[in-house]
């Protein structure tokens, strides 16, 4: 079993949050696929699934993201290789796409969370929703541009390529080097 999980917060208020980037993903990623929603209130998440692969949006908040990752996780006994997680990354230019296992959460308080309840060996994907010139918080949730918007299609089909790839070798290093852009867009 996969596990892909797009970070952001729930409701209509957040949904272009550039915070909510991988919510926006994880939407695109299965628009087009046949899943099926799983109901289960102990997830604490929207999730899908299609095929081998549970596509998850916690909805509880950013901050508290591990929770619902945690138990999916733990109800579909995931080994930690197969949990995928997307989300912003404000030191990176928008549409700029790094790839990394383990490490720090660089501040990200969603990782952090995630961190806290999994072991830090699953695969982060980080995408660029550009620098902040004004406070942090304030700049996360605020709108993506109507131009960014538009290319979230792009950006997932390169992400959802990516994780094809990388599940057929489980080589980060060799995701790295044919996946990671400077900015798609």
């Amino acid at each position: 079993m996969l596990l892909v999980a797009g970070l952001g917060n729930p409701g209509e208020k957040y949904r272009h949050n550039r915070h909510n980037i991988g919510f926006l993903i994880v939407d695109d990623m299965i628009k087009n696929l046949n899943t099926y929603k799983i109901s289960n209130q102990n997830f604490q998440a929207k999730t899908f699934k299609y095929n081998n692969t549970i596509y998850l949006q916690a909805q509880t908040y950013m901050n508290n993201s591990g929770i619902s990752i945690k138990s999916v996780v733990d109800y579909f006994d995931i080994a930690t290789q197969n949990i995928i997680v997307i989300y912003d990354d404000i030191d990176l230019n928008f549409g700029t796409i790094r790839f990394k296992i383990g490490g720090t959460s660089a501040g990200h308080n969603g990782i952090k969370s995630i961190d806290s309840h999994i072991k830090k060996s699953y695969l982060k994907i980080r995408v660029g929703v550009g620098k902040p010139d004004k406070e942090v918080s304030n700049y996360v949730l605020s709108n993506l541009s109507k131009i960014e918007l538009n290319n979230i299609g792009t950006i997932a089909t390169h992400i959802s390529n990516s994780i094809e790839f990388y599940i057929s070798n489980y080589d980060i290093n060799m995701l790295k080097s044919k996946y990671t852009t400077k900015e798609l867009i």
